[in-house]
């Protein structure tokens, strides 16, 4: 017996389109977070909201100013559509950065927030927005602190090859090296998509009592360095794909500032019952895989 889904998935973007192929019973809908018009029927009947659309970190650096807009006014936008329909959830993706730059030390949710990068200083304002609205019982908003999610997209199209490890997976398979810009000593905490996922799944029906201010770090509880990732990604290449593309990088500069430690906690997010499933490998090797398929090699 098929099994059938918990919900029925309404996608919204800035055109209407076909459902896509992973989700092909889902029902989609045009709308702009800069039309609060067009939001309104894109919020009727929904009884949960999940919120990413936003600027991306180098969109944000280029430009600034349209980062606020697209990203803080635009969420207050979709999150007072989906309060004038009765909208129960709101779900808004931040980013581990609202902490400042570098990450480093240990990292809870008590952690004061000191955003210096655009893409940052846009999410922190639309945090504000969602948690007031949390506070005032208007919706029950959650704020999810993402740290580095990657993964294979679900189409090689999604623009989010800018993500560390998945820029590092593509450039394996498309030049068969690995060229990073720093030292790599700095440290990351990376989760898989898989799990990413499973977060959002568990945080839609969490009960309101586990839900508490609303602010919940996701990340994948370890922490390793960008250059031991590059390595990782080179073995996969090699077991997945036949072949370890060269590593290059700057000559590490002993005592440098990247060597900090970092500690990000998801203990608040376990302590509702969350536990992390994803296996490391497993989601370098699919999108290996999917550049393989989607680029071609070198």
């Amino acid at each position: 017996m098929a099994h059938e889904p918990s919900y029925i998935v309404r996608l919204g973007s800035r055109k209407a389109q076909v459902a896509p192929a992973w989700l092909p019973d889902a029902e989609t809908v045009a709308m702009d977070v800069l039309e609060p018009a067009s939001l309104s029927a894109a919020m009727r009947d929904v009884r949960a909201v999940i919120h990413l659309a936003a600027m991306n970190e180098n969109e944000c650096v280029a430009n600034p100013g349209k980062s606020v807009l697209v990203n803080t006014l635009g969420t207050l936008n979709v999150l007072r559509a989906a309060i004038d329909e009765g909208v129960e959830r709101f779900i808004y993706f931040s980013t581990a950065h609202v902490y400042g730059a570098p990450l480093a030390g240990e990292i809870t949710e008590l952690t004061l927030p000191r955003p210096i990068h655009p893409y940052a200083i846009s999410h922190k304002g639309a945090e504000d927005y969602v948690l007031a609205a949390h506070d005032q019982e208007r919706v029950r908003g959650v704020v999810v602190r993402l740290s580095n999610g990657f993964g294979m997209p679900t189409h090689p199209a999604v623009d989010r090859w800018t993500l560390l490890a998945n820029d590092l997976c593509r450039q394996a398979v498309t030049t068969r090296r690995i060229i990073l810009r720093t030292d790599g000593l700095q440290q990351r905490d990376f989760i898989t998509l898989r799990d990413v996922g499973n977060a959002v799944a568990h945080l839609l029906d969490l009960p309101m009592q586990s839900v508490g201010n609303g602010v919940f770090n996701v990340g994948g509880d370890s922490s390793i360095t960008v250059w031991d990732m590059a390595n990782k990604i080179a073995d996969r290449c090699h077991a997945t794909l036949g072949y370890r593309p060269k590593l290059e990088r700057p000559e590490p500069r002993p005592g440098g500032i990247n060597s900090a430690e970092l500690h990000y906690k998801i203990d608040k997010l376990k302590q509702t019952g969350f536990s992390l499933v994803g296996d490391l490998c497993d989601e370098i090797d699919m999108t290996l895989k999917l550049c393989k398929q989607a680029f071609g090699d070198a």
